[in-house]
């Protein structure tokens, strides 16, 4: 028996932000795989349900004629694992997907959610970050954008504000074309868990130099994270063992990672710097480079 004091079902994104205007404390309910949990464990901060799931206009994958891609916040991870645009476009958010939970949660967990959720482990931050991901946000005043990067504020936080509703995920082109990305994950175990360190990697390179380089860690901080002073020890360096060594060395300085029951922070850094490597390389390969 769920503990459910009021709820709510939208029949289209308009009624939902009105919903969450009348109801400030209701929490909306999508996918449902973190909801539903703490609903069943009688969370007082979940009695009120605003239940947008299956709405049109959060759903689906298009891409415009310059190579805009829109994805909608309530779209599946198995959606998104199958979807031929993604494959061929976003690989690292498709790799990423693939290792969210099993297949019966990747069938009904959503992106939005995912990402709205604001955990730090959530699979699908760290590619939506090297992507340069917008988000699409509906609100009592209209429509607002604003990018992925800073949208984690804290641990289970984001930034949402009061009636405001996640539509859409945004990506540019210019953010995707011509680059190759990639996505790792390590769990203690193989399936079915809450990632230990996520990794996340984007590059362009030219005339076996990289030219450009996003690198972005869950888990590796409070929220999920770029890595500005890693990707800048990139910038122009030839594609090899040493270039690999030196961002390895230098994303100690852009994460924070702690002890807690799944892993030490010692081990931790240990993953992050290995991961860092190993990522890239993967991501290197995508853009048709080699490390030499």
């Amino acid at each position: 028996m769920y503990d459910i004091e009021s709820y709510h079902h939208a029949d289209s994104v308009t009624h939902a932000v009105a919903l969450l205007v009348q109801n400030p404390e209701a929490r909306l309910l999508a996918g449902g795989t973190d909801v539903l949990i703490e609903l069943h464990h009688l969370n007082p901060r979940f009695r009120h349900i605003v239940d947008i799931h299956d709405l049109p206009e959060l759903r689906g994958v298009t891409c415009s004629g310059s190579g805009h891609i829109r994805i909608g916040s309530g779209t599946t991870f198995s959606e998104l694992i199958d979807h031929p645009l993604v494959q061929q476009h976003l690989p690292a958010l498709t790799a990423s997907a693939a290792v969210i939970a099993g297949p019966q949660i990747r069938n009904v967990a959503t992106y939005g959610g995912n990402i709205c959720n604001g955990a730090t482990s959530a699979d699908s931050a760290c590619p939506s970050l090297i992507y340069e991901t917008e988000l699409e946000i509906a609100t009592p005043q209209g429509t607002r954008f604003t990018s992925i990067n800073g949208f984690h504020t804290g641990p289970g936080k984001v930034a949402l504000e009061a009636g405001e509703l996640l539509v859409a995920f945004h990506f540019k082109p210019e953010n995707y074309r011509n680059k190759g990305a990639a996505s790792f994950k390590y769990a203690m175990r193989n399936a079915m868990d809450i990632s230990t360190i996520g990794c996340s990697a984007l590059c362009e390179i030219n005339a076996g130099r990289f030219r450009e380089i996003k690198l972005a860690f869950g888990v590796a901080a409070p929220t999920p994270v770029r890595c500005a002073h890693a990707e800048q020890a990139a910038i122009g360096q030839p594609l090899t063992q040493e270039t690999l060594a030196a961002i390895a060395e230098a994303v100690t300085h852009d994460v924070s990672p702690r002890t807690s029951w799944r892993a030490e922070k010692a081990f931790r850094l240990h993953l992050i710097s290995t991961l860092s490597k190993r990522v890239i390389e993967q991501a290197v390969k995508q853009a048709g480079g080699e490390i030499q």
